[in-house]
């Protein structure tokens, strides 16, 4: 790499930052982000395609090592787990939800190393065979492109937090030359809060990075159809039902794969997990080979209707004799995809559930359109059904019909899907909304702590730390101590109210200035009063578990401005409710 050509343009950049106004600045930002995340994906792209044809087509097949292959995911597995341990201290922290998380929690600042850390890990977990997508290691990629790009060029947290949707949305659009799904999945995965002056940096990203896409990667890499048949409306009924379908399976696939993560990683043995990652991989790819990898080849085989090629290389081949069978062979296939999805990232892998959620949807549609067909309905158009399942399942594994809807459209060339389309995300949506309101995404955050919302003061209300603004110079007063004591600690005080603690240090109630007064004047009770005898209990505690909103319930219901803070049962401090409305207003004017 020549790095003085890079300090040259860094240089070029410095000095039209210096001559450009904001807006000016922020549009050519967003062209150098999109350009940087497509080119990001196209890269991610190629090396997995590379590492896939070159590596086992022409070598192990070639050679005659037809089965070889299926140790493919453990050498895939141990060398991410080996990358992620030596160079990257053991964590890369993989998934949106970290996107969401430095957005909520950390001012939109993503590590540095994050712009090519999971460019290798995925690309050698997929590459090698693991059974999950490169969507979402490319969103964190172009994230990370735009938060360190704002960081280099000192921008504010709203310029920062929407170069990293701008990442996001140049890098999906790179996967998949939709730059209107780029966009839309910017806005409803990432939840960015949005105008109509900022959505201009989005567009002009998610162009970019679908030019550096269409210019580059050739369409054989690409998920790329071309539509058969047109729509029918006399297939609707079919598609309502395929979208109460595709709802459950993707609450079924949602659920199933995260028991599996968890159990995987519930395993201490770091060895053992991937031992046990790749050897069930084996298994899995031994009976359904269309598992293995994206799996993307053999949705356009499905589309095509080359059945054979999904099961060519099974060992149950054979056996599969009839279209009956043929169904029972693809069910099952979709149903295991989330114990392969499971068993990739839990074992430590590196990828996500957006290529999965498709090719469980494919297979979705397929069945659905088979068994019609079987049953004696004619003019089933397949392909249709195929794509359409597609949307319904992304929709309903991540809660972004929008981004669902228009990938589709945009990766069949046209909008002649546009009915279905909808018709199938929308009650898919409702199904899954029903019975699952978070996306896992939202599930995750919220099991750190961290709460994010569309609403822009909410979202800033959520970066909110209790922790750092507890107060602790209140001065805590013995269970016993007499209220002679208690006025020489009075004395010497600057705050109006003292805590009443145990010798275990756990907090029993509260003395109010205001509140004794009458005792305080009055001599003859100094040694016969105790803290105990003079105190109230607190009606209302934090606890160190509380988020910020409930914080803030907790100071509307209790009408105070100081309220005690307990963590782990043991007194910590109090918290006020003016030191949250100061820091609120200093995020609230940093985002501006």
């Amino acid at each position: 790499m020549d790095f003085k050509k890079l300090n040259y343009i860094e240089r070029g950049i410095d000095w039209l930052h210096e001559r450009f106004n904001e807006k000016q600045f922020l549009i050519f930002s967003s062209i150098l982000v999109g350009i940087s995340a497509g080119l990001a994906a196209v890269i991610l792209k190629t090396f997995v395609h590379y590492i896939r044809h070159y590596l086992m087509e022409e070598h192990l097949f070639h050679f005659g090592y037809k089965y070889l292959y299926l140790l493919m995911p453990l050498l895939g597995l141990a060398l991410t787990v080996f990358i992620i341990n030596r160079f990257f201290k053991g964590n890369i922290n993989k998934g949106a939800d970290n996107i969401l998380f430095a957005i909520a929690k950390k001012s939109s600042f993503l590590p540095f190393s994050h712009m090519y850390s999971h460019i290798i890990t995925s690309g050698i977990t997929v590459g090698f065979g693991g059974s999950s997508g490169l969507e979402s290691p490319i969103v964190s990629t172009g994230s990370a492109i735009g938060s360190n790009y704002a960081k280099r060029y000192k921008l504010n947290y709203k310029e920062r937090t929407l170069l990293l949707a701008a990442g996001a949305a140049g890098g999906i659009a790179g996967a998949f030359n939709a730059p209107i799904a780029g966009i839309l999945f910017a806005l409803e995965v990432l939840l960015v809060d949005i105008n109509i002056t900022a959505f201009i940096p989005l567009l002009i990203a998610a162009a970019s990075g679908a030019l550096i896409s269409k210019i580059i990667l050739r369409e054989n890499i690409l998920l790329l159809f071309k539509l058969k048949q047109p729509f029918d409306y006399y297939n609707v009924p079919y598609y309502i039902i395929l979208g109460f379908i595709a709802g459950v399976v993707s609450l079924y696939h949602v659920g199933f794969f995260e028991r599996v993560d968890a159990r995987m990683k519930n395993i201490k043995s770091q060895s053992l997990r991937v031992f046990m990652g790749g050897m069930g991989l084996a298994a899995l790819f031994l009976v359904f080979p269309s598992l293995f990898g994206e799996g993307y080849e053999s949705i356009k085989a499905l589309a095509d209707l080359q059945l054979p090629e999904l099961y060519k290389n099974s060992i149950l081949k054979d056996f599969i004799t009839n279209n009956w069978l043929v169904l029972l062979f693809i069910v099952c296939t979709f149903l295991v995809k989330a114990l392969a999805v499971g068993l990739t990232l839990g074992s430590g892998g590196n990828g996500g559930n957006f290529a999965p959620s498709l090719f469980v949807g494919a297979y979705v549609g397929f069945t659905f359109a088979l068994v019609l067909k079987l049953l004696g309905f004619q003019h089933i158009p397949i392909t249709n059904f195929i794509l359409v399942s597609m949307a319904g399942t992304l929709c309903g594994v991540f809660h972004a019909p929008l981004t669902a809807i228009f990938l589709i459209a945009e990766i069949t060339g046209g909008y002649e899907l546009i009915i279905p389309l909808m018709i199938v995300s929308s009650i898919s949506y409702m199904v899954v909304k029903y019975f699952q309101p978070d996306s896992p995404e939202v599930r995750k955050l919220k099991k750190r702590g961290a709460i994010v919302s569309e609403n822009r003061d909410t979202s800033i209300l959520g970066k909110i730390e209790i922790s750092g603004l507890i107060e602790n110079d209140f001065i805590p007063l013995n269970t016993d101590e007499k209220l002679r004591s208690i006025v020489e600690k009075i004395k010497s005080s600057k705050r109006n109210i003292f805590p009443v603690i145990t010798e275990e240090n756990k907090l029993v109630g509260i003395i109010s200035l205001d509140h004794i007064k009458k005792e305080m004047f009055n001599q003859e009770l100094y040694d016969s009063l105790t803290a105990r005898q003079l105190m109230k209990k607190p009606d209302t505690k934090i606890r160190g578990t509380d988020d910020i909103f409930m914080v803030m319930q907790k100071f509307e219901e209790s009408g105070q401005w100081n309220l005690p803070v307990t963590i782990k049962g043991q007194y910590a401090g109090f918290l006020s409710k003016s030191s949250i409305l100061t820091t609120y207003r200093n995020e609230l004017l940093a985002s501006l």
